[in-house]
């Protein structure tokens, strides 16, 4: 464990004894990233904004359930907003309209994208490579899943394969990252956790 974990370890359990200031300190740490992860999932500038506060507010009211063994405090943290993301997007698909292809982009969709400096910071490089050793069905539905926010249902109909099928993919390729990642649980159960059934 690095010194890095240690410290927010320390300032989640001041967060679980209802101590507000050490829930801005989390926040001021991790809300770049928080953010970056939110917009790259809902591609909407206002509701990346809400969903780091609804998630932030989940840390505060949930700190007590953080487990160590699960993975460290920033993995924990992200993943709710990475939850939080998806289940907005989820909420708004329905009423959400796509652009026509002549329109131009709104502004907010414009933006540079940072996920190449978050996702260096979140272990990207070494879960790439445990995804390449997927077989590319397993790989497939688990970025679909994960990546994409897609339920198990939806992938299913995306790519034609039975939902008995997909939910084996995403199963079996989600027990072969364990393996590959050196059986990291962390990790592995926060992919777990974030993939949609």
């Amino acid at each position: 464990m690095s010194s890095g974990d240690d410290a927010d370890r320390a300032v989640l359990a001041l967060v679980t004894a209802g101590q507000l200031d050490a829930l801005q300190e989390l926040y001021d740490r991790y809300r770049v990233m928080a953010y970056s992860i939110a917009f790259r999932i809902t591609t909407d500038a206002s509701l990346a904004e809400d969903v780091v506060q609804d998630a932030f507010l989940g840390v505060w009211r949930n700190a007590s359930r953080y487990v160590e063994a699960r993975g460290s405090v920033k993995t924990w943290v992200l993943s709710i907003v990475h939850h939080r993301a998806v289940d907005a997007v989820r909420r708004r698909r329905p009423t959400a309209e796509l652009p026509e292809r002549e329109d131009i982009p709104p502004a907010a969709l414009t933006l540079p994208d940072v996920w190449q400096e978050v996702s260096s910071n979140l272990d990207r490089a070494e879960i790439a490579t445990a995804l390449a050793t997927l077989s590319d069905v397993q790989r497939e539905a688990i970025e679909l899943a994960y990546w994409g926010g897609l339920t198990q249902q939806e992938i299913a109909e995306r790519t034609g394969a039975p939902l008995g099928t997909v939910k084996s993919r995403v199963r079996l390729g989600l027990l072969a990252l364990r393996r590959a990642l050196g059986g990291d649980e962390g990790r592995a159960e926060s992919l777990a956790g974030d993939a949609p059934s």
